[in-house]
């Protein structure tokens, strides 16, 4: 009974001040922060070349080792918060919507003055995510010709073009290209990287480790056919659309930018704060004729 009333009179969280998501008492040789900006870019693409769907969706994804109770301030070149500061004429503004944010973030501190200030967990977690649902200029771009030579021929001629700045590079970019499941007997050329039919996958598959901006880079393919009339690229009526990997590190497509990230805990000491870029590929798909 002694023990019960002990635990009774312990002093509930929001006096004490403490937070559910972090421990007292985290200790680090090294302060560091990491915050990795990613942005994943989802595109439809009809078959006559018009844009259908197109959005980024946005994660700040943070790994703490941070000693004590630090208290982290960001600021982005977020539109809402320049308009107020009118700072809004210098430089890039984005506008953010749908934002989302983790539960250690100080929402009334937020809806003030656009301040994203909050108690970090400890390690790895998804500090604020964001949709922007403006058109982008579809940032590789995939053309497709397909000529039926003969009966038993097929040629594909694929066209794929970078349409971001020369200073960035795409890496890992993979396009796959629906190709007839009967088809055989290959013969690819590409003007950069490796392609080869992927039968299990029933496509062509391009691969470029490095892709720099405005480029524009060419794949030729001869297939042999049984019969023209077996098209199993077709589903249902409609042609399987291309499909696009990528990943372009130091980019955002948005043009987000983290304009500060302070650390401020009360034994004084200097945190390095580490800030990426990356920009990927999600749902990024271009139909095909």
């Amino acid at each position: 009974a002694q023990k019960m009333d002990v635990v009774e009179r312990k002093a509930p969280m929001a006096v004490t001040n403490a937070v559910s998501w972090r421990s007292e008492g985290i200790k680090y040789k090294k302060n560091e922060v990491f915050l990795d900006v990613v942005e994943s870019v989802n595109l439809l693409v009809n078959a006559n070349g018009s844009v259908v769907r197109s959005e980024i969706m946005g994660a700040l994804k943070m790994r703490t080792y941070l000693t004590g109770m630090p208290e982290c301030k960001l600021g982005l070149n977020d539109r809402v918060l320049l308009e107020s500061q009118g700072k809004s004429g210098k430089g890039k503004a984005v506008d953010l919507e749908d934002m989302k944010f983790h539960q250690c973030v100080r929402l009334a501190r937020f809806e003030s003055d656009r301040t994203i200030s909050f108690v970090p967990p400890d390690g790895a977690f998804d500090l604020m995510t964001y949709r922007i649902s403006s058109q982008v200029k579809p940032l590789i771009w995939i053309e497709c010709t397909v000529n039926n030579s003969s009966r038993s021929r097929v040629e594909y001629l694929v066209k794929a073009k970078s349409q971001f700045k020369a200073r960035s590079a795409a890496s890992n970019v993979e396009i796959s290209i629906p190709v007839a499941s009967d088809a055989t007997a290959p013969v690819v050329r590409a003007s950069q990287g490796s392609a080869e039919y992927a039968p299990e996958r029933e496509a062509l598959v391009w691969k470029i480790k490095n892709f720099p901006g405005g480029k524009e880079f060419l794949l030729r393919a001869k297939f042999s056919l049984p019969s023209i009339e077996g098209d199993s690229s077709v589903e249902g009526g409609r042609k399987q659309p291309i499909q696009v990997n990528f990943e372009i590190p130091y980019f955002t497509v948005s043009g987000i930018q983290v304009r500060y990230l302070k650390v401020i805990e009360k034994s004084g000491y200097q945190a390095l704060p580490w800030v990426r870029y990356i920009t990927q590929s999600g749902e990024y798909e271009i139909r095909m004729n």
